[in-house]
């Protein structure tokens, strides 16, 4: 058999196992609790069993997936305590990250801040929650980017990852979009100021009400 008709093998395939696995649960194509079968889905990434399993061995590390034994594996579901708990770790990891940016931001970022900010009022006018919700996240990732504060991206990274269905839920929501709104303004204006200490106040106000949105689910 030629090699290029040969599963791909080794580290490359792995990683494309990887990433391919990631984004479909972060996007919400596969479902929580949804088995996740070795066969199937290396004929469908065009990998050997062996680096889907690999892959998933890294996913249960990022909290993505849960391997249960005899069983396999499946998407892990996130329960709203726990959900409710994650968001009380962002609190302060994100309010750290806000205070930074404050201080550390460019007149171009913070241009690039108040544009998004004016996107995501155009997008809650013209009610479309999904544009909305790309636009909260992109928000939050650009903040984050800004801050400089590396160990607390890297952490957010894990943290954020189990948060996907919770998120996902919450900005289709009925008129959550209108009330984070000016939670976001709020973080973006306090940046804007150059106020450390608004800009963690504006975070932990958002999370709190976050926190709140999650345990009436």
């Amino acid at each position: 058999m030629p090699n290029e008709a040969r599963p791909g093998t080794g580290e490359q395939a792995k990683q494309l196992a990887l990433a391919k696995l990631r984004q479909a649960i972060l996007r919400g194509e596969m479902a929580p609790a949804q088995r996740l079968v070795e066969n199937e889905l290396a004929e469908e990434f065009g990998v050997t069993r062996a680096s889907i399993r690999a892959a998933l061995i890294d996913l249960a590390s990022e909290g993505l997936v849960e391997r249960i034994r005899n069983r396999g594996s499946r998407v892990r579901v996130v329960s709203v305590e726990e959900a409710v708990a994650i968001t009380e770790c962002r609190m302060v990891l994100e309010g750290l990250c806000a205070a930074k940016a404050a201080v550390m931001a460019s007149e171009e970022q913070l241009t690039g801040l108040a544009e998004l900010g004016e996107a995501m009022t155009k997008a809650v006018a013209a009610g479309e929650p999904l544009t909305y919700s790309e636009l909260n996240a992109e928000l939050h990732s650009r903040i984050l980017r800004i801050s400089g504060q590396q160990v607390a991206v890297e952490l957010l990274d894990r943290l954020n990852a189990q948060l996907v269905r919770h998120r996902f839920q919450l900005a289709l929501r009925p008129g959550r979009p209108q009330q984070s709104l000016n939670e976001h303004l709020a973080m973006v204006e306090a940046i804007r100021a150059r106020d450390p200490q608004a800009a963690d106040a504006a975070v932990r106000a958002h999370l709190s009400s976050v926190i709140e949105a999650y345990r009436h689910e």
